[in-house]
């Protein structure tokens, strides 16, 4: 529910800050003294079309702060949730708008757009005006608001989920079909795609296993051809150093003998070179051998050469050729089986689609009788509230089958007429703000306990009607106000009677400055305002006898 409203800078309120009790609340007032600026004040911070009018003049902007403490199972918390915000139970709206035009809003304190704004407030409180457009009169809402007046939740979870399970049935069958088609006109081309893929034989990762091997063999050319050159240094039979070694250790011995053994390290040392390079030449064998091997480079190369030419036919990496060869290979499968698949496929859409049919049937079933006890008890309503010529009707029309949907086969709209003669038309078209008030109210009061929203604000529902009449709204808003927050502006005060709570707004002038306040009443200043309003600006002995009667009697009344 609504708890505080604060406003700032707003035509001809400076500042005001309003708390709010459950129940029912009037706001009574001269004409003018800025009771609509209130409900236009309200309306902003709910998301209503910002304008600069609104901007107190002289200033830069105009704000508006609203409060609302709701239960942590109402509707909200998945909407907020949705959008990643928490909710713990309280939410703060702010609405600023700048002497520019600009409009800004905020959600906690966190700044969201003015549609998402619009699509909270929606949620948090309603206002039925005589130009407010509101919930109950956008058609969209009807078939909703029914369901929740029948209880029907179960019945319309069920109904989407087989929803949902025929629609995947009905797209997985016209996948098929599409598929079968197509490969019916590629029926060659894939046979003869498909033996060349297989043919060819694509692995996955193949490329890059190619090419890094042809990468190591194009190498082992180079190292093939400096390994050769080291061995011709090495053991050349003619110039290499194993032969001027030898020739070395020769003349060596013949001097050494000669002295007597004078060389014999010299020679031991040449004879350890000899051994060293002769186990060089044979690592150097082993690795020509190994590197030597290059016959496969050629293979490598075809192979590549091969792979790209299918991957370029087909418009497609190489990569990718493994899993084309699945696809097409599918598709062939596909047209390989015929229409029997496409056959069973359609059998299980249409067992699907008769589920479905069976459970929207037995919920439009359910929604007709819902419907004559709604229209019955809004009927009963309407007497008392001065619409005993008008006629209440809701209106159930069934769909063409390619509208139906998780909701079932139902139009729902609510129909009135406000004369006996005329013919019925939808709600929204009513042209009376007073008769579409005191109609809301009539709905409300049979709705509330399937209305989800906390806060009801009524303005112009007692217009053109008094005595009994009034009383009959006061009495219903009273009803309303068990289940629902009731804020109503009224000139009534066999309405203003039947409030829990009485805020009176006041328009105060201080020279060209002029300023709006509220104050709440009680008590002898209560009676005081409501005799004020059964007998004009002089407040007579009878007023005031009169008022302190209207007052007893609805104490009684409600407590009845």
């Amino acid at each position: 529910m609504l708890i505080n409203l604060s406003i700032r800078n707003v035509v001809i309120i400076d500042k005001l800050d309003l708390s709010f009790d459950s129940g029912l609340t009037v706001l009574t007032g001269e004409t003018g003294a800025g009771k609509s600026i209130l409900l236009d004040s309200l309306s902003l911070v709910l998301g209503a079309r910002a304008d600069v009018s609104l901007v107190r003049h002289g200033e830069k902007e105009a704000s508006v702060t609203a409060s609302f403490l709701l239960p942590l199972s109402h509707k909200i918390g998945e909407v907020l949730s949705k959008h990643g915000y928490d909710f713990e139970g309280e939410i703060i709206l702010r609405r600023i708008v700048s002497n520019e035009g600009r409009s800004r809003a905020f959600l906690n304190d966190e700044p969201i757009s003015v549609s998402f704004l619009k699509e909270v407030g929606e949620l948090l409180a309603e206002i039925h005006g005589q130009f407010a457009s509101y919930r109950l009169l956008n058609p969209i809402t009807h078939l909703e608001t029914l369901d929740r007046y029948g209880s029907l939740s179960e019945n319309l979870k069920n109904c989407r989920h087989l929803f949902s399970q025929w629609q995947y049935k009905k797209r997985k069958r016209d996948e098929a079909e599409q598929n079968f088609m197509q490969a019916e006109k590629e029926e060659e081309f894939l046979r003869n795609a498909v033996a060349d893929l297989e043919q060819l034989n694509p692995q996955v990762g193949e490329e890059e296993n190619l090419i890094t091997r042809r990468t190591r063999l194009m190498n082992s050319e180079k190292i093939t051809t400096a390994l050769n050159t080291v061995y011709a240094i090495l053991a050349d039979e003619n110039m290499g150093c194993l032969k001027n070694l030898g020739s070395a250790q020769s003349q060596l011995e013949h001097v050494d003998y000669l002295s007597e053994g004078g060389f014999y390290d010299v020679l031991e040392q040449i004879s350890q070179s000899i051994v060293l390079v002769e186990d060089s030449v044979s690592s150097i064998e082993k690795q020509i051998e190994k590197f030597g091997d290059v016959s496969e480079l050629p293979a490598i190369d075809d192979r590549l050469f091969a792979l790209r030419d299918m991957a370029r036919k087909h418009r497609v990496e190489i990569s990718e050729l493994p899993d084309l060869l699945l696809a097409l290979k599918k598709k062939l499968t596909q047209l390989e089986l015929g229409e029997d698949a496409i056959i069973k496929l359609r059998q299980e859409e249409e067992k699907a689609r008769q589920d479905y049919l069976l459970c929207a049937k037995e919920l439009s079933h359910q929604r007709e009788k819902i419907a004559e006890r709604l229209d019955k008890a809004v009927a009963k309503e309407l007497p008392a509230l001065k619409l005993g010529k008008a006629t209440f009707k809701t209106e159930k029309t069934l769909l063409d089958e390619a509208d139906w949907n998780e909701q079932g086969m139902d139009r729902i709209s609510f129909l009135v007429s406000t004369n006996k003669g005329t013919p019925l038309a939808p709600i929204h078209k009513i042209a009376s703000g007073g008769e579409l008030a005191r109609f809301m109210l009539a709905l409300k009061v049979n709705l509330a306990m399937a209305d989800e929203t906390e806060t009801l604000v009524f303005d112009e529902v007692d217009t053109g009607v008094g005595g009994a009449t009034a009383a009959a709204v006061g009495a219903r808003l009273n009803k309303l106000s068990e289940t629902h927050q009731i804020l109503v502006v009224t000139h009534s005060p066999q309405v203003a009677a039947y409030a829990e709570n009485h805020l009176t707004v006041q328009k105060q002038e201080n020279g060209e400055q002029i300023r709006t306040t509220v104050e709440v009443l009680d008590g002898q200043n209560r009676q005081d305002e409501i005799a004020r309003m059964l007998s004009g600006e002089k407040i007579t002995d009878t007023a005031t006898h009169m008022a302190k009667e209207l007052l007893e009697t609805c104490v009684k009344n409600k407590k009845n």
